[in-house]
């Protein structure tokens, strides 16, 4: 009887204690597979499909790397640190080293393109133009590509350089410079302007043997090649001015230029010009009715030429000296 007993004890505890351990054990995977994730196979994915799996699992993404691959396409996971299958817990670090494509690629053709759009194409290829020739061509516009080194097509490692040949458009018309010596400032420049050239800086010199008021140098000279375009620098024989006038009240640092439209019924359009150191801007250009005053500033403190335009036509040219 005694012998039953104690062996239906043994049997009790036996059974209590594998239960015990079976629960034990239970509790303890549930509690590690709460913290603890398998890494996923992410080789050949898409770099952007392993960051959303790795944040769904609670990793972390760190990109290590990059290396060229003539397998792997470009942004694409080359290498994984843990591999796939490792048992890791949540919140650390997955390291992927990314694919940057083939170390060599293709050279795409440029030929027709204007340069700005040809430097976008080759940034994106991996690839930037080291030698840019220039040269005028009738058949092409300004800016654009005539030819390429290497050809298109070319097997080119990245981070090469392509030599462009580039055109400047239709070469300019030349022709000769006028003689403007002896011409008067109003008429120099108005030569200038019929020759579709542009005024550039205008100075002042005094030669007592000379004419007053006269251009006595001119820079191209006449007789040079010039294009539509260029700048015309004139010096005209011209007494000083005198240096200790009195300036202007309120207008410290300028001098005012006064011109009153004639009087009619009709609007006029006017256009002031101011030339100083061979840079000419616009200071005035509007619509002045019959009679109008105009009031135009004038630095007092360099050299200055105005021309003032009516209907598009020069009616003024003055110099200043500078105080």
């Amino acid at each position: 009887m005694i012998k039953k007993i104690l062996k239906t004890a043994a049997i009790l505890l036996a059974f209590f204690m594998v239960v015990g351990i079976s629960g034990y054990l239970t509790l303890s995977l549930m509690i590690k597979s709460e913290d603890t994730v398998i890494v996923p196979e992410l080789t050949g994915k898409d770099v952007y499909y392993a960051l959303k799996i790795l944040s769904e699992l609670e990793l972390n993404t760190k990109v290590v790397g990059s290396e060229y691959s003539a397998v792997v396409p470009e942004n694409h996971v080359i290498y994984q640190e843990p591999e796939p299958g490792y048992e890791i817990k949540k919140g650390r670090d997955v390291k992927l080293t990314v694919s940057q494509g083939e170390a060599t690629v293709l050279l795409p053709n440029l030929k027709g393109l204007l340069l700005q759009q040809a430097g976008i194409i080759l940034e994106e290829n991996d690839l930037f133009y080291k030698t840019l020739s220039l040269t005028y061509s009738k058949g092409y516009r300004k800016d654009e590509i005539i030819a390429q080194v290497p050809c298109p097509g070319t097997t080119i490692k990245r981070n090469g350089s392509v030599d462009l040949l580039v055109s400047m458009g239709e070469r300019p018309v030349a022709y000769k410079m006028p003689d403007l010596k002896g011409f008067s400032l109003d008429q120099a420049i108005l030569q200038i302007e019929e020759n579709s050239l542009e005024p550039g800086e205008i100075k002042s010199t005094f030669k007592k043997n000379r004419v007053e008021n006269i251009i006595v140098e001119q820079e191209p000279r006449a007789g040079y090649a010039v294009s539509d375009g260029d700048t015309v620098n004139l010096v005209i024989n011209r007494r000083p001015g005198k240096k200790n006038r009195k300036r202007l009240i309120g207008a410290q640092g300028i001098r005012l230029f006064r011109y009153r439209t004639e009087s009619g019924f009709l609007q006029q359009k006017i256009r002031a010009t101011l030339n100083c150191r061979g840079v000419s801007n616009n200071i005035f250009d509007s619509l002045a009715k019959p009679g109008e005053e105009i009031w135009l500033p004038i630095p007092n403190n360099i050299e200055a030429t105005l021309f003032l335009y009516k209907n598009d036509e020069l009616v003024i040219t003055k110099v200043f000296d500078s105080w």
